[in-house]
């Protein structure tokens, strides 16, 4: 997994010529420590690059995307966000929900 920071976010998010899966989240979230072993199955199994904010450091990028809520999982295709995905999900239900099946 990428960890993400506001001085790279734009080269390895917003310039990057394949899909990248971010999740918002923080060390306090119980839900997001739930997904993080989710995501990285997915990495895994999809080939999908996966990014992590800490939300905590990094509020800024929280604000520019109008994250209100933890975990947000953000799907970014050619800069642009496509998906999103509010809350921890089984496996499954997530690779449905952002189209990745």
């Amino acid at each position: 997994m990428i960890t993400l920071t506001t001085e790279n976010f734009t080269e390895r998010v917003l310039g990057s010529e394949e899909p990248v899966l971010v999740d918002f989240w923080a060390e306090w979230c119980p839900p997001c420590r739930m997904v993080a072993p989710v995501l990285a199955e997915i990495e895994t199994e999809l080939g999908l690059a996966v990014g992590k904010v800490n939300t905590d450091e990094h509020p800024e990028l929280m604000a520019r995307y109008g994250v209100m809520s933890l975990p947000t999982l953000v799907l970014f295709e050619n800069g642009e966000p496509v998906k999103q995905v509010v809350g921890a999900r089984p496996k499954r239900m997530l690779v449905a929900e952002l189209g990745l099946a």
